[in-house]
């Protein structure tokens, strides 16, 4: 079995949506160049990862706000270049800018698509803001009519935990695996714990929700629990929650800057080099970024 290496590439940190909960959206955060990509890639290959799998995740911000160009030349580049590691490819994204010739580019790829919704419609543009629920089942549908696999992440925060039944009765009554995933303290808001799951809550949310699952093993499927399951049976971790991802997981940023992971985007003391500057393993470990973690 190969070694899974991640690579997060950040096209922008801009976002046309306004989450309440957000920390990773910078308005003017300028948008990756091509160059940038291919820079990327031959970074990668420098550092000798036989024996790698890699996945490619394009995140944001926005990553859609890049443009079907940028997504025309990047993936091939990133195909070709990495094609000793046998790369698949993935996207986290809102869906607003979604567009049919965006769509076929991915389906050619055989991307699958990550999006948000938090529930219900109300639920949703509470904390995501208004419109938002409409506009990211636009964008599914245009993402679906293309042969794309599209899957939803539900934020819980400490408001919409109070409403956990209705949440979950709404994945399951429309057909859609429950990936859910705790609003966390951010490091960049005045307020860090305004809408942050405490930790007593959210393992009181896997409890309710590992009962669901059993109980409607037949309707719903609830990755986390999955996760938590497979953690048990095999005695590894295998998502970055329950595993040290260190040297495995990197997040390149608009400007080609390396991070340990897209959490830390745009913040300079996580900086660890850059993909134009092309580091070696032992320059990536004695920044100052590798140290703090």
């Amino acid at each position: 079995m190969k070694t899974p290496f991640h690579i997060m590439i950040i096209p922008t940190l801009g976002c046309p949506a306004n989450c309440s909960y957000c920390w990773s959206s910078e308005e003017t955060s300028p948008i990756m160049t091509v160059d940038t990509v291919k820079k990327t890639a031959e970074w990668i290959q420098s550092l000798n990862l036989e024996g790698y799998q890699a996945t490619v995740t394009f995140h944001g911000g926005e990553p859609l706000l890049a443009g079907a160009d940028f997504y025309r030349q990047s993936l091939p580049i990133l195909a070709d270049g990495l094609k000793d590691l046998n790369p698949v490819f993935a996207i986290q994204t809102n869906l607003w800018r979604m567009t049919p010739e965006i769509a076929r580019i991915l389906a050619e790829y055989k991307i699958p698509v990550g999006s948000s919704l938090d529930g219900p419609k109300d639920i949703t543009d509470i904390q995501r803001g208004n419109g938002y629920y409409e506009k990211t089942l636009a964008g599914c549908k245009i993402a679906q009519d293309a042969g794309l696999d599209v899957r939803f992440i539900c934020t819980f925060t400490k408001m919409s935990f109070e409403r956990k039944e209705e949440i979950f009765n709404f994945f399951m009554e429309n057909g859609m695996p429950l990936k859910l995933h705790p609003a966390l303290p951010s490091i960049r808001s005045s307020e860090p714990e305004k809408y942050a799951l405490p930790p007593e809550k959210y393992g009181e949310l896997l409890v309710y929700l590992l009962d669901k699952a059993v109980l409607h093993i037949d309707r719903v499927e609830i990755l986390n629990i999955n996760d938590l399951c497979r953690c048990v049976f095999t005695r590894h971790g295998n998502v970055c929650t329950y595993a040290d991802c260190m040297g495995t997981t990197f997040a390149i940023g608009p400007d080609g800057s390396i991070y340990p992971c897209y959490r830390f985007s745009g913040m300079e003391d996580y900086v660890m080099g850059n993909v134009h500057d092309s580091p070696s393993w032992d320059d990536l470990k004695e920044s100052r970024a590798w140290k703090l973690m």
